[in-house]
C-alpha cells in the first residue's frame, strides 16, 4: 500500500512535483496573452515565406490555414487542457508517475534536442537582421559562407545564453508586452508592401475589391507553383502543416505544463488567440511581405532572408521585430532545453546545464539550414514526441474506460516501464517507417503514430499488470491527493492577494501604449488605402517607416514602465 504523507514530508517535496495549488490558478486572460505572445514570433517570417516558396495557391492558404489552425486549437482544447486540469501536473511529472525515471530521462533528452534546435533557429533569424546592418550577404545555404555572419551569430547567441541562464524572468515579462505590438507590426508590414505588389500585377496601387486581392495573390504571392515552375503543395498539405506545426505541444502534451494552471478545461480554446493572430494572420502577412520585398528588389523570395523582408517592409522597425521576436523566442526555448537537461543531470545547476546546452545551440545556429528547413524540422520534432502523448492519453483517458488502472507502474514501484519505453521505440519505427515508404503526406504522420502508440501501450500495459486489482493502492493515492490539497490550502492562508495597479500614472502609460499602436496602424492604412500613385506610395511608405519606428519606441517604453509598476506592487 502506498505510504501516506504527512504535512512535514510535503514541505520537503519540490513544489513542481506536486499538483498545482488552487491559489496558483489563472483566469482566461492569462492564457489568451500567453498564446498570443508565444505564437506570434520571428519564425512567422520564415514559415510565411516558405508557403510562398513551396507554391501554395491563394485559396488553399486562406482556407487551409483556417482549417488547420482550428484543428490545432481543438487539439489543445480537447486533449491537452482536460488532462492538465484533471491532474494539475506537468507532462514530465505525469510521465515519471506512470513510466518511471528512465522513460522520463529519455524524454528529457528528446526535449533538449528539440528546444535547442528551435532556439538555434531563432538565434539565426535574429542574426539575419544584424548582418543586414553590416551589409553581410544573405545566408541561404545549409552552411555559413561568411566569417562575419558566424561572428554575429556567436555574439547574438552569447547574449541569449547568458539571459537564459540568469535573466529569463525579465525576458519572460518583456515578452508579455510584445504580443500586441507584434500583431500590429505583421499586419502593418503587409499593408506597406501590398500597393507595390498591386502595381506589379494590376498596374495600379489601389484595390477595387476582393477579386483584386485574389488576382494579386494568384499572380505574385501564392501562385500554386514553386520557383522552378513545378506544381506546389495543395490544400491538404497546408491544413496538415498548420495542424502539425505545434503537435509537439498539443498531441505531444508538452503544454500540460501551461494548462495545469487553468481554472477550467475550456481555457484550451484560448490557444486559438495564438493560432489565428500568429499562425493565420501572421503567416499570411509574412507571405505578402516576402513577395512584396521580392518585387521591390526584383528577385525571388527564395533569395531573401527574414532580415531582407523585414527591412524592406518596415524600415528600421524591421530590425527591431526580427531581433526582439527571435531573441525572446530563443530565450524561452533555450530555458526549456536547460530545464530538461538539468532534470537529466540532477547534480548540476540549471545555470550550468543551460550554459552547456547553450554552447551547442549557438554552434548549431551558425548553420542557416536550421531556419530554412523550419517546416520539416517542426513536423519531425512532433513525430518524435507525439508517441509520448499517446502513452499519457491511453493511461489517463482510456484505461479507466476499459477496466485498467491508472498509475499501475507506480503501484508496482516500477522505475523503468518496459511497456512505455517499448511503445515509444516501436512508434518511432512505425512513424518514420511510414515516412520512408511515402505512404502519406509527412505532415499527417503524427496522427497514425499517435493512434499506434495508444494501441500498443494499452496492450503491453495490460500484459505487464495494468489489469490487476489495485484497490488499496488507489485508495491510498486518493487520500494522498486529498492531503496535498489540504496542505496547499494551509500554505495559501498567508498568501497576499494580487494587487492591480489602478494608479493614474499607470493608466496614462497604458493609454500611451494603445495610442502608439493605433498611430502605427493609421500610418499603415494610409500606405495601403491612400497611395494613388507609386510616387505617393513612396512618400507614404517613408512616412510610415519613420513614425512606425518612433512609436515602436514609445510603445515599449510606456508598456514596460507600466509592467514594472505593476510588478513592484506585488513583490
Amino acid at each position: 500500500m502506498a505510504n501516506i504523507q504527512t504535512n512535514n514530508s510535503f514541505s520537503e517535496i519540490n513544489e513542481e512535483q506536486m499538483p498545482i495549488a488552487k491559489n496558483k490558478l489563472h483566469g482566461w486572460k492569462h492564457f489568451a496573452g500567453l498564446y498570443a505572445g508565444e505564437h506570434v514570433a520571428a519564425t512567422e517570417f520564415v514559415i510565411g515565406a516558405t508557403f510562398v516558396a513551396l507554391g501554395a495557391a491563394t485559396k488553399d492558404i486562406l482556407l487551409g490555414l483556417l482549417i488547420g489552425n482550428l484543428l490545432a486549437m481543438c487539439s489543445w482544447w480537447l486533449l491537452t487542457a482536460p488532462i492538465a486540469v484533471e491532474t494539475r501536473l506537468s507532462l514530465y511529472n505525469y510521465l515519471n508517475k506512470i513510466a518511471g525515471n528512465s522513460m522520463t530521462k529519455l524524454y528529457n533528452w528528446a526535449n533538449v534536442v528539440i528546444f535547442s534546435v528551435i532556439s538555434a533557429a531563432m538565434i539565426t533569424v535574429s542574426s539575419t537582421a544584424v548582418r543586414f546592418v553590416f551589409d553581410i550577404p544573405a545566408q541561404l545555404n545549409w552552411y555559413p559562407n561568411s566569417f562575419w555572419f558566424v561572428a554575429i551569430v556567436l555574439a547574438v547567441g552569447t547574449i541569449v545564453v547568458f539571459v537564459a541562464m540568469y535573466g529569463f524572468a525579465t525576458v519572460a515579462d518583456f515578452s508579455k508586452i510584445c504580443a500586441p505590438w507584434l500583431f500590429v507590426i505583421f499586419i502593418a508590414g503587409s499593408f506597406t508592401l501590398f500597393p507595390a505588389l498591386s502595381n506589379h500585377v494590376l498596374g495600379t496601387t489601389t484595390l477595387t475589391g476582393w477579386g483584386d486581392f485574389m488576382t494579386i495573390g494568384d499572380s505574385s504571392i501564392w501562385t500554386g507553383f514553386t520557383g522552378d515552375g513545378e506544381k506546389g503543395i495543395g490544400l491538404l498539405e497546408v491544413i496538415g502543416f498548420a495542424w502539425a506545426a505545434n503537435s509537439i505541444t498539443h498531441f505531444g502534451l508538452i503544454d500540460m505544463a501551461i494548462f495545469r494552471f487553468a481554472k477550467r478545461k475550456s481555457y484550451g480554446l484560448f490557444s486559438g488567440v495564438g493560432m489565428f493572430f500568429g499562425h493565420y494572420l501572421a503567416w499570411i502577412s509574412a507571405g505578402i511581405m516576402g513577395a512584396g520585398a521580392a518585387v521591390l528588389l526584383k528577385t525571388t523570395i527564395t533569395s531573401l532572408d527574414p532580415g531582407d523582408v523585414a527591412y524592406h517592409a518596415l524600415g528600421l522597425t524591421g530590425f527591431v521585430i526580427i531581433i526582439i521576436a527571435g531573441w525572446t523566442t530563443a530565450n524561452a526555448n533555450l530555458y526549456r532545453a536547460g530545464l530538461a537537461a538539468q532534470s537529466i543531470f540532477v547534480n548540476q545547476s540549471r545555470e550550468k546545464t543551460t550554459a552547456v546546452v547553450g554552447i551547442v545551440t549557438v554552434i548549431i545556429a551558425c548553420f542557416p539550414f536550421v531556419f530554412s528547413q523550419m517546416l520539416p524540422l517542426l513536423t519531425y520534432a512532433g513525430l518524435l514526441v507525439v508517441p509520448v502523448g499517446g502513452i499519457v492519453f491511453a493511461e489517463h483517458v482510456l484505461f479507466p474506460k476499459i477496466g485498467l488502472t491508472r498509475y499501475w507502474a507506480k503501484y508496482q514501484n516500477i522505475s523503468r516501464s518496459t511497456p512505455a519505453i517499448a511503445t515509444w521505440a516501436l512508434a518511432l519505427i512505425f512513424g518514420f517507417g511510414l515516412n520512408a515508404l511515402d505512404v502519406m503526406s509527412f505532415y499527417y504522420l503524427f496522427i497514425p503514430t499517435w493512434v499506434f502508440s495508444i494501441v500498443v501501450y494499452t496492450l503491453l500495459a495490460k500484459k505487464y499488470g495494468a489489469d490487476k486489482d489495485y484497490t488499496q493502492e488507489v485508495a491510498a493515492e486518493v487520500l494522498e491527493q486529498q492531503q496535498i490539497v489540504a496542505y496547499q490550502a494551509e500554505q495559501a492562508i498567508n498568501d497576499k492577494p494580487f494587487i492591480h495597479d489602478t494608479s493614474g500614472i499607470s493608466k496614462v502609460l497604458n493609454a500611451i501604449s494603445v495610442i502608439s499602436l493605433l498611430i502605427i496602424t493609421a500610418f499603415a492604412c494610409q500606405v495601403m488605402f491612400f497611395s494613388e500613385t507609386m510616387t505617393i506610395y513612396d512618400e507614404n511608405k517613408a512616412q510610415f517607416e519613420f513614425y512606425c519606428f518612433l512609436f515602436t519606441i514609445t510603445y515599449f517604453a510606456s508598456a514596460y514602465m507600466s509592467l514594472k509598476r505593476q510588478k513592484a506592487l506585488n513583490r
